[in-house]
């Protein structure tokens, strides 16, 4: 009798065991994928907070709670599912979609820098801003939340599915989990470091107005800092958003069978590791990068070309 209930001990003991393994290998896996998105996260980060300017600042918050609600269902119950039956009957077709949404990112991030310094630059930013402004502020929000939600969408969508071809290798189930891990693991992140940033302001102002000398320095250096951190996160985003596109569509053609891009770049990478000692890694990450954000670049300027030139010729 004690011999068979130590061996059900024993037996519980080792179930128990097995399933810490499969959690920190699940654990494991979300993290190697959350990495692998970490371009495009950057890129969600910094296009949020456009999202509440202009509006009460007691509404912030409120505001970008739900636009976090409504990231998660996209990413659980429109996304996963489709991405997860794809992976399993289309493998082929998910890594097309995969490199339509990296050429996605790269016309992004060109247009983005197109925006910035082509013709009529940040009129399109003040237009919104007025609208914000003049509009009904029930309705107002609900449309900055729809518009909000419908952009996620787009960039989830690049999340997760760029974070499922870093797993497909496991089984349904565990890539499921993983993505389920993911999804809520990257929308704390984004969502949390949104809420800071569009917070800073307020805390910084509060700050200012205490006693203290160095609380009232330190409040003001962070309200006059915001602006330029806002535009650090922006210009990051947009280089990362070129460099992951630009990467998805050099990997993805090289799986498709066509390897010329990818081979030059990867030889190029290991001369440069070869011919820089101990920097080598960090100097043939960079080199990889860089030509990943050229490709991303060439490629979205070439789709901006053809959104913004041919509707004009057509016009005329």
């Amino acid at each position: 009798m004690a011999g068979g209930l130590f061996a059900l001990l024993d037996d519980i003991a080792a179930l128990a065991k097995l399933a810490a393994a499969s959690i920190d290998d699940v654990g494991a896996a979300a993290g190697r994928a959350s990495a692998k998105a970490a371009g495009v996260v950057v890129d969600d980060t910094a296009v949020t907070p456009q999202y509440v300017q202009g509006v009460a600042a007691e509404r912030e918050l409120p505001i970008i709670k739900k636009i976090a609600i409504g990231s998660i269902r996209n990413k659980l119950l429109l996304i996963l599912p489709a991405a997860l039956l794809l992976s399993e009957l289309l493998p082929s077709l998910l890594k097309i979609i995969l490199m339509c949404g990296g050429a996605y990112l790269c016309y992004e991030g060109a247009e983005k820098i197109w925006e910035k310094f082509g013709p009529g630059h940040g009129h399109h930013d003040d237009e919104a801003l007025e609208k914000v402004a003049a509009g009904n502020p029930a309705e107002t929000e609900k449309t900055l939340i729809s518009g909000a939600i419908r952009t996620d969408l787009i960039l989830s969508a690049e999340i997760m599915v760029i974070s499922l071809d870093e797993v497909a290798g496991e089984s349904f189930w565990s890539r499921a989990a993983i993505m389920v891990v993911v999804a809520f693991f990257i929308t704390a992140v984004v969502y949390g470091v949104v809420a800071l940033i569009v917070k800073m302001d307020d805390v910084g102002l509060s700050l200012a107005q205490r006693s203290s000398a160095v609380a009232q320095r330190v409040g003001r250096g962070l309200v006059q800092a915001m602006p330029r951190v806002l535009e650090v996160i922006g210009a990051v985003g947009t280089a990362a958003m070129l460099w992951v596109g630009g990467h998805i569509v050099l990997v993805g053609s090289h799986d498709l069978g066509w390897h010329a891009p990818y081979d030059v770049v990867h030889h190029l990478e290991e001369a440069v590791h070869d011919a820089t000692g101990a920097l080598g890694s960090v100097l043939g990450w960079v080199t990889n990068t860089g030509c990943s954000a050229v490709l991303g670049l060439v490629i979205g300027a070439v789709l901006v070309a053809v959104m913004h030139l041919v509707p004009r010729r057509n016009a005329h």
